[in-house]
């Protein structure tokens, strides 16, 4: 088996370049994946790993067999200067994965008769977006959508936030635009959550193919959310603040569509 245990190796620099640079990962059409649980919810989802690095005195041997990993993916250890410097978590569990990207085109989504989707309109914060993930995963809906994206979805802080649910979800991406015209074209209804023209989230009629749409706290969502939706929503507050973190809003709409379709 192949070792490496120079952080000047070739191989080893443009690791971290995929890691470090959008640019890269999309050229390359790969990303890195850190940690155990990470990289069986990439396996169980379909992704193709290119490469299984791993750091012996944490993560063995034995323990890659397992891993159901393809005869083609390449085994490397690594040194723990090699593991530091390509390691993104401050807790360590030995081992990293080359992955590479899928299809994040609305057309490659494969939708059940009844879909529950969630479209995130413009965010750029990776804890959200991963917080975004991890309750579209909890709800088990069939698609998340990232219209207007402001990051690239194979962030390596995207990858960490979501604790790997970034694999357990079918995910697109395109501008509002398209988005709205795809919804439309597959006949979802969509609710935006907004606050003009809107009504109370809890009396809506999610039980048919339906897309909840969140935006960002800051600046809310875009014109065209909130004139072409079937029906803005509210999430009524109570306290001083008129606003709250839109995982959180996420997640009382898709629970509340969840609950109306019997869960």
């Amino acid at each position: 088996m192949k070792k490496i245990e120079s952080v000047q190796n070739p191989f080893i620099k443009s690791l971290v370049q995929l890691q470090e640079k959008a640019k890269v990962r999309k050229q390359e059409g790969k990303f890195l994946i850190e940690g155990k649980r990470e990289i069986e919810l990439a396996l169980k989802g379909g992704y193709s790993l290119k490469t299984i690095l791993f750091l012996a005195e944490i993560f063995s041997e034995e323990q890659l067999k397992n891993f159901s990993i393809s005869p083609k993916t390449e085994k490397i250890e690594i040194s723990k200067e090699v593991y530091q410097k390509l390691a993104y978590r401050d807790t360590t569990e030995g081992i990293l994965a080359v992955a590479e990207s899928k299809s994040l085109a609305l057309n490659d989504l494969k939708l059940s008769k009844n879909p529950l989707i969630l479209v995130a309109e413009g965010l750029e914060k990776p804890g959200n977006l991963g917080a975004i993930l991890r309750t579209a995963d909890a709800a088990n809906i069939d698609a998340v959508i990232i219209a207007n994206p402001k990051t690239d979805l194979y962030n390596p802080n995207i990858v960490r936030s979501s604790v790997g649910c970034l694999f357990t979800r079918q995910i697109a991406t395109g501008t509002s635009e398209e988005v709205v015209q795809f919804l439309k074209e597959n006949n979802i209804n969509f609710y935006s959550a907004t606050l003009q023209n809107s009504n109370a989230y809890h009396v809506e009629n999610y039980t048919q193919p339906t897309a909840i749409v969140v935006g960002t706290e800051a600046t809310g969502l875009t014109e065209i959310w909130r004139t072409e939706s079937t029906q803005n929503v509210i999430i009524p507050m109570q306290g001083e603040i008129d606003s709250m973190n839109v995982s959180v809003a996420a997640a009382i709409l898709l629970f509340e569509a969840k609950r109306q379709r019997g869960f």
